[in-house]
């Protein structure tokens, strides 16, 4: 992954973060890493910790940001929370959810279309 792709990625998820703060959501964590993997937000409301992988495209020429999240990245996914659920027990609610945010930025409009609880554990 280049910079530049990284940088890009990165200004979606605080785009992502924002949005949710902004929808009554406190973020716990951004970027979140264990090992090689990671969660991009960790978010609570109303007493439910959503774990939020973030997409974020220039252009819709290769579908929904939202539909770039495949069966290899939900599982990677549910292993990443079930490790943060780990470290943090006892301390967080224990209902949980997988969400995901797509974040299309074209020109200097953005577009936000988050899915809660997108996939199951």
């Amino acid at each position: 992954m280049t910079k530049a792709t990284n940088d890009f990625g990165e200004l979606g998820e605080r785009i992502a973060a924002r949005w949710l703060e902004h929808h009554g959501y406190t973020v716990l964590a951004r970027r979140w890493r264990s090992g090689h993997r990671d969660i991009d937000v960790v978010a609570q409301r109303d007493g439910v910790v959503a774990f939020v992988e973030v997409k974020t495209r220039s252009a819709m020429e290769f579908g929904d940001p939202v539909e770039a999240v495949h069966a290899q990245k939900q599982r990677s996914l549910v292993r990443s929370a079930r490790e943060w659920i780990a470290r943090h027990q006892g301390t967080e609610p224990n209902a949980y959810r997988f969400d995901v945010i797509g974040v299309l930025l074209r020109d200097s409009t953005v577009w936000v279309r988050h899915i809660e609880s997108a996939f199951l554990m």
